[in-house]
């Protein structure tokens, strides 16, 4: 398996579209054999997707992604876990013991103020009005600022 994070200063960074690297893990055996950094070489939403297809990526951790870009991951065939914030190795092991959500709307709405955070059906709607704040959704996890302005 092989698991890629939007990623800046061993973070997760909080825009896929936006993103100039990832971090790539190898899985085998429920454990990571190794990890590099990779860089986007500037490809925006709609080359993301091909770029990580064409790297054998299974899944994507990031922050915010548009619909657009989540349409492009599902049809390449790599899951989503949107709406994370953090360390991007504490995300990947929360990934590898059963603890991080599987999050299907965490989109980031360009056309408004705010973002939607849609995690698990409920539609929540955080403005974040330029500050960074923390929408913490049932105390699974943090989706944090994404930087979706």
């Amino acid at each position: 398996m092989r698991i890629a994070v939007t990623y800046e200063n061993g973070g997760i960074f909080q825009h896929f579209g936006h993103t100039q690297q990832f971090k790539v893990y190898d899985i085998e055996n429920g454990a990571v054999v190794n990890q590099q950094v990779v860089d986007t070489n500037g490809q925006g939403h709609g080359a993301l997707a091909g770029f990580l297809q064409m790297g054998r990526v299974d899944a994507l951790i990031c922050g915010g992604i548009g619909p657009g870009a989540q349409m492009a991951l599902r049809e390449a065939g790599i899951r989503l876990y949107a709406g994370v914030a953090g360390s991007a190795d504490a995300a990947v092991q929360a990934l590898l013991d059963g603890n991080l959500p599987y999050v299907e709307g965490a989109t980031c709405d360009h056309h408004g103020e705010g973002h939607d955070c849609d995690h698990h059906g409920e539609g929540h709607d955080c403005t974040h009005h330029g500050e960074g704040h923390d929408c913490t959704h049932h105390g699974d996890h943090s989706c944090g600022h994404h930087g979706c302005h």
